[in-house]
């Protein structure tokens, strides 16, 4: 599943065809995705014009002249194909990791812009959705409603993680995977950001903080590995586990750079550290660490 930085840069790819522009014409070609399309979706699209695009957690948001928001979230397979007006090809946003060729059947909504230019989403297993909420009941809607802070923000800091990590039983992994902690953290970066802190996955979360609550320098370390581990990911267009595509069409590099994840019985690469690379398996998911650099 594409996890935020991928996310991130479908949006970035999306902006120049959406930002500003008008739905002249909605269509969908099957009824639901994941979830059923909202009634009247394409009625309640035609005519309104996007005001704001932006990313929440894993979730792409494009808010609307009509005081509605349609929330839109890629599952497993979901792709948006993008042409911009008088462009004789589209422009192929978010092939995360399934190889699927773009077969019309899994083309299932189309939404034409006034003025030209066509977005179109694709999604063989259909694990993705669309949603239209009201602005005002945008915070309490249940996708939206408990997330925790943004990664990137200046919400997540050292005091915040200490005061969430206070008393906690679970492991660091399952703590930066709890969506109502930090939000849009997934195994890839968890891993990546847990190596640059120094910090084995199955430690307790309870490092990160004191007795009487205050941040210990593993937090200082881990908010720091987590600020940057997301930034260089989306600077290198997220990455690729098979044929994962950007704005322009090409492949997101960051997996060349990855540190632990994917590497196991490979070499450590913090200079010094003669560490072999091992995966553990948490809560059903991948572990990549160095035994020997993270404590």
């Amino acid at each position: 599943m594409p996890e935020l930085p991928e996310v991130e840069t479908v949006r970035l790819g999306l902006e120049p065809a959406l930002l500003g522009r008008t739905f002249a014409r909605v269509s969908t070609r099957r009824a639901d995705l994941r979830f059923p399309f909202p009634e009247n979706f394409a009625q309640r699209l035609t005519g309104a014009r996007v005001t704001r695009l932006e990313r929440r957690a894993k979730y792409l948001i494009a808010h609307l002249s009509t005081g509605e928001a349609l929330l839109m979230h890629l599952g497993m397979t979901g792709r948006f194909h993008v042409q911009a007006a008088g462009e004789v090809a589209p422009h192929l946003l978010g092939d995360y990791e399934y190889e699927t060729a773009a077969d019309a059947k899994h083309m299932h909504a189309i939404f034409e812009m006034r003025g030209g230019g066509r977005v179109t989403y694709s999604d063989p297993r259909r694990f993705g959705y669309m949603l239209l909420v009201a602005e005002v009941e945008l915070p309490e809607h249940a996708m939206m409603r408990g997330l925790g802070v943004e990664p990137l923000s200046d919400d997540l800091t050292p005091t915040y993680l200490a005061k969430r990590a206070l008393g906690r039983r679970s492991d660091l992994k399952a703590f930066l995977m709890d969506q109502r902690i930090v939000a849009g953290l997934g195994n890839i970066y968890v891993c990546e950001a847990l190596f640059r802190a120094a910090l084995k996955p199955s430690r307790g979360a309870s490092v990160l903080a004191t007795r009487t609550g205050k941040p210990t320098p593993h937090a200082e370390r881990l908010v720091a590995g987590i600020k940057s581990v997301l930034a260089a990911a989306i600077a290198a267009g997220g990455s690729t586990l098979r044929d994962y595509r950007h704005a322009d069409g090409n492949s997101g590099a960051f997996q060349n750079t990855f540190q632990v994840y994917g590497r196991e019985g490979e070499p450590c690469v913090r200079p010094g550290c003669r560490g072999i690379v091992r995966r553990s398996v948490q809560g059903g998911r991948s572990s990549f660490f160095c035994p020997v650099c993270q404590h």
